[in-house]
Order: C-alpha cells, then sequence, then structure tokens
C-alpha cells in the first residue's frame, strides 16, 4: 500500500505529504499538486503525495516519480470506504510527517480528523487548499467542510473568486494564493504550430481551436460543440481539438457525431502534450459553467494564445479586462459562437490580444507560489492572513 520511507535525520528536510482525493483524472487540482511538487526546493523540503481512491493514473504515477516524489496509495475503492483513514494515519506516524497539505473538501475534512487524532507530539500542522468556489460541493461535504476547517493552521484559495465565495468566518483565515505554470518547461509555440498542425491536418487557412477540459458537466462541452456547428454552418474555415477525458466522454463523442462535426472537432483524449497543443492553436476557448482559475488558461496565456472564455472564477479580471481574450456568459451558445468567430474573421484583432496574452501569462510562475507555499510551510505562527481583504500572491 505504502511507498519507501526515508529514516528521519536530525538535519533532514522537512517532509511535507499532500494529500489528495484521487489520481485518476488528470484534473486541476491533480495537476498543481505535480507543478508544486516538482518545482519544490528538494534540499530543505522532502515531497511525499498520497491519494484516498484506487486505480490511479499510470501517466499521473509516472510523473510523480520521474521528480522523485514518492507516492502512496491509501487504498479507498470508494467514497464511503474509510478505511484510508487508518492507512493515512499509520503514514504520518511512520514517516514523520511534518506537514499534511490537504486538497479538496472531501480529503480535508477526514485528513484533519486524522492529524487531530495523533497525540504524540509534534503533530504535523494542516495547510488546506480549498479548489472551487465553497458553493460547488454537495451540502453534506460542504457541512463537514466547515466544521472541520478550524483546524487548520493555514488556508489557501486559488484565486480571488473562490475566496470570495467562502463564508465570512473563512475569508478571514484564508489567503489567495494563485498558482500557476512551469515557464521553463513551455514549448516552443512556432514549433509546436509546425507540429500540430501537421499532426491533425489542420489546412493552413484553417484557424485552429482548441480546449483542455476533462468531460465533466461543468465543462458545458454541450455548447461549445453546439457553437462549433454554428461557426461551420457559416462556412468558417475552423478546427476544433479538445484535450480530455472523463465520466461523460461516450455523451460528448456521441453529441459531436449527432451534430456532423467528426472532421471539424477532433477529441483526442488525454493527452501528456497538451500544453503542445494549446501552444501550437490559433485560440483557446473554455466554455465552463464555473472555474477558479483553470491552469490550462494559464497555459494558454503563457503560450501567447488568446483566450474565449465563459465569466466564471477569476477569468473576466485575467482575460477579459487584459485584452488576452474574450468573456462570454456562461452556457449561452450565441454569445460563445459570437467570440470565437470575432477572432475568427478579425486575425489583427487576435494578434493584438496573442501579445496582450503573453504579457499576462509571464506573471503565472509557478516558482512564485512554490516559495510562497515553502514560507508557509516553515513558518511559526498559524493563519497568514487576517483580514477581510484576500492577498493575492503569485
Amino acid at each position: 500500500m505504502f511507498g519507501s520511507s526515508v529514516e528521519p535525520a536530525g538535519d533532514s528536510p522537512r517532509r511535507v505529504l499532500h494529500v489528495i482525493k484521487g489520481l485518476t483524472v488528470v484534473g486541476g487540482a491533480e495537476r498543481l499538486v505535480l507543478s508544486l511538487t516538482s518545482a519544490g526546493d528538494r534540499e530543505r523540503f522532502d515531497y511525499r503525495v498520497a491519494h484516498v481512491l484506487t486505480r490511479p493514473s499510470d501517466h499521473l504515477l509516472d510523473q510523480f516519480r520521474s521528480v522523485g516524489v514518492t507516492v502512496y496509495g491509501l487504498g479507498a475503492s470508494n467514497h464511503y470506504n474509510l478505511r484510508w483513514t487508518s492507512a493515512l494515519r499509520a503514514l504520518i506516524i511512520r514517516d514523520r510527517i511534518d506537514v499534511v497539505h490537504l486538497h479538496l473538501p472531501y480529503t480535508a475534512t477526514f485528513g484533519r480528523l486524522v492529524v487531530q487524532s495523533i497525540r504524540r507530539p509534534p503533530r504535523p500542522r494542516i495547510v488546506y487548499t480549498q479548489h472551487t468556489p465553497w458553493d460547488r460541493t454537495n451540502l453534506v461535504t460542504r457541512a463537514l467542510n466547515a466544521l472541520t476547517y478550524p483546524f487548520d493552521d493555514v488556508d489557501i484559495a486559488v484565486s480571488a473568486p473562490t475566496w470570495s465565495s467562502l463564508p465570512r468566518r473563512f475569508r478571514l483565515r484564508t489567503e489567495v494564493l494563485v498558482h500557476g505554470v512551469a515557464m521553463d518547461d513551455l514549448p516552443d509555440p512556432i514549433s509546436a504550430r509546425k507540429e500540430i498542425r501537421s499532426e491533425f491536418g489542420v489546412a493552413g487557412e484553417d484557424v485552429l481551436i482548441a480546449t483542455v477540459a476533462n468531460m465533466r458537466k461543468e465543462k458545458a462541452y454541450e455548447v461549445l460543440l453546439r457553437a462549433a456547428r454554428l461557426l461551420v454552418d457559416e462556412g468558417l474555415s475552423v478546427r476544433f481539438v479538445a484535450v480530455g477525458h472523463g465520466p461523460l466522454e461516450d455523451e460528448v463523442r456521441s453529441l459531436r457525431d449527432e451534430l456532423r462535426l467528426r472532421d471539424r472537432f477532433l477529441l483526442t483524449g488525454f493527452r501528456s502534450d497538451a500544453q503542445r497543443i494549446v501552444a501550437g492553436a490559433d485560440v483557446f476557448v473554455l466554455a465552463s459553467r464555473y472555474e477558479a482559475f483553470p491552469i490550462s488558461v494559464m497555459e494558454a496565456l503563457a503560450a501567447g494564445v488568446p483566450v474565449v472564455s465563459t465569466a466564471v472564477g477569476d477569468l473576466p479580471r485575467v482575460v477579459g479586462a487584459t485584452g488576452a481574450g474574450l468573456i462570454v456568459p456562461p452556457g449561452d451558445v450565441d454569445a460563445l459562437a459570437e467570440g470565437l468567430r470575432t477572432l475568427v474573421l478579425k486575425p489583427e484583432q487576435r494578434m493584438r490580444m496573442a501579445e496582450s496574452a503573453r504579457n499576462v501569462g509571464s506573471t503565472f510562475d509557478i516558482q512564485r507560489a512554490a516559495a510562497r507555499l515553502e514560507e508557509i510551510y516553515s513558518a511559526p505562527q498559524s493563519h497568514p492572513s487576517k483580514t477581510e481583504q484576500p492577498g493575492l500572491s503569485g
């Protein structure tokens, strides 16, 4: 069940255990944990990751192992199997974990209780990251999260809108830490454009529109597909490529075929080179019903790809207000099609927005977020933020 442990030494690095619900789907929280552990200072911190649910993605496991991060499976077969809490407690005690960093409400609720049950000092510090708006979890999970939230030593929200969604009593103790992408790992846009267009058979005059979103209800693929159908019906030279997988994959594929978009809307499934596909596109699109601050948008901006997105999370401020793209209402097929149509038909505007995207994207460096977190892991004090206004970091 567990990976190998390392016996502690007096001057050993501080041991940080990230605990996440699952590593089955390569989603935003999972990618964020991978980026943070990859960017961390290995001389001062020993990073490990534990996942609650079984059946992890081989790709994610390989990526964690490639950067020297040990991954532990806690053995739960479903959400109702709480035997993973005993495994987590044994792991924390055995490996003498210094900091337990919890991600997502379900994991945090029970993870906090596990840490609180450890009576032998020193008890690990608890850091929690709120990835999604407060009201996007079910009522029971939300209530349990609220009851156990005070056990945290430090609380973090990934965006200002996520922070704003918290109950006031929790906002008072939560810091906003905008994360980012590994700038050194970004593909070269010129090479990526040539390779991707060749691989997908995109003609020279076609505008390539990309999205990276797992196939879940909140990603609103049906809105994007119907908007794509409108553009194709108008005779516009567009091609779409969607990277992602998930529980609605069959439904999305069926609707794509029903709308007769098989030749215009490519569904790639999971791709380890999603960054390269985004960098090779002319436009990035996100049709989500809600988000915090998706890493895929950060990657598009950093690659200089203009964005058409719904007005969710921090995107109106980061994309719309900076001129890096266009913002449209969620769930509006016509509005999404109009935003895409504008950038397809106005290459000069697209180029201006691409330059703005590069300027904005250059500020989202994961190293800044990793450095701030390592300050938090090392600090003796409790909550980093005691004010009513969020401290925007990163």
